[in-house]
């Protein structure tokens, strides 16, 4: 028997569970007549193909070439690098800004570094995978609460014998759109001498005055024992992710977060794009009520609550009736995501819509269209 021929009853055991998954390369804009709606990116802003983004990436590219070349403490930082983290942290209200290649890489890079041996780490269960392997990667005692049980994070943080504690979680949960309590766990973090990393990967360009994310818009952004991750893939319609908080945060990844010290630094071009989106984003912050406005009429077509941010979850249960609604919604011309396990809890499958702020009033009619007799086939 070979080492790998468990893969193969692997493999049949998720086909049987309605759990494999393919990949299916998007089509090329343009070249097909009726391109399919995007309710399935996180492209919330609709600045992924906007004119002022792409000649800040093609800028970059033709300025600082394809590749960082290096890690960021050998050769791939450039000083459009740090205007990116300058920018970033004036627009988000922190003291300092240090980018990273990916928000993965982000959340890995800082939750290791403020906890490690010795320490206890409080991880919501619904936070995003990065923040999950980050916990893992830690070295500290993790330990997993429910946002709806507040009690159970000032039980742990009260009875806790480590001397240092930090408590993780996303502001905007991904897969359903809800907001964490975020005053009440920073509450309780000054209250038992614990820190706060807040994920505002689906909050930042949806959430907050302009755009700025949850933690903004609840006035924390410039707290102590704060620190704020995001992604500059989503709103910001680029790649790489960012660590937003006080300068020593910033100092101590920059000695520590393995991550960022042994990762090639984030492309020009994409540093490029996200300053572009940046500066589109803050001349037009309009943009943030739209993509809500927008999120609350798919929540209207799909008959569900309107939600508190870009995301509208439509629940089916059963994984395969996931699959099939997604991919007969896509043969029509709509796209929408399918979140299955471990995305998301057995039992929660789900079509999961994202809204976008250019998302037009024909658009949203053939959505209705599309949607609406698909979604009353699966729920009889």
């Amino acid at each position: 028997m070979a080492a790998l021929d468990w893969l193969t009853d692997a493999a049949r055991l998720r086909a049987d569970a309605g759990l494999h998954r393919t990949l299916t390369p998007r089509p090329r804009p343009g070249l097909n007549h009726g391109d399919p709606i995007d309710l399935a990116s996180n492209d919330y802003l609709g600045l992924g193909r906007h004119p002022e983004v792409q000649e800040a990436a093609c800028a970059a590219v033709r300025c600082w070439g394809g590749g960082a070349t290096g890690s960021r403490l050998v050769s791939g930082t450039t000083i459009l690098h740090e205007q990116l983290e300058s920018d970033l942290a004036v627009f988000a209200g922190t003291e300092s800004a240090l980018v990273f290649s990916s928000g993965y890489t982000a959340n890995l890079g800082v939750v290791a570094a403020l906890s490690g041996r010795g320490s206890l780490v409080l991880s919501d269960s619904a936070s995003h995978a990065s923040l999950v392997d980050a916990c893992r990667l830690s070295r500290a005692r993790v330990e997993v609460y429910d946002r709806t049980d507040i009690g159970a994070v000032e039980t742990k943080l009260q009875t806790r014998t480590e001397e240092r504690a930090l408590v993780v979680t996303d502001s905007v949960f991904s897969a359903d759109g809800d907001l964490a309590p975020l005053r009440e766990l920073y509450a309780l973090c000054r209250r038992y001498s614990a820190a706060l990393v807040v994920d505002e990967a689906h909050g930042i360009g949806v959430r907050g005055a302009g755009g700025r994310g949850l933690v903004h818009e609840l006035g924390l952004q410039s707290k102590p024992d704060l620190v704020v991750t995001a992604t500059l893939s989503k709103s910001l319609a680029s790649q790489g992710g960012v660590v937003l908080g006080p300068a020593a945060v910033r100092e101590h990844l920059i000695d520590v977060a393995r991550p960022f010290i042994f990762d090639t630094g984030l492309a020009p071009a994409a540093v490029g794009a996200a300053r572009g989106a940046l500066a589109v984003l803050t001349r037009e912050p309009e943009r943030a009520n739209a993509v809500r406005e927008r999120a609350a009429d798919l929540a209207e077509i799909v008959g569900v609550d309107a939600p508190e941010s870009a995301v509208v979850s439509v629940i089916l249960g059963d994984p395969e009736c996931a699959y099939a609604a997604a991919q007969e919604a896509r043969s029509r011309g709509v796209h929408v995501g399918c979140f299955r396990p471990p995305s998301v809890p057995a039992g929660t499958s789900r079509l999961r819509l994202t809204a976008r702020a250019n998302l037009t009033e024909a658009e949203l009619d053939t959505v209705r269209a599309v949607l609406g007799p698909i979604l009353q086939g699966v729920r009889v």
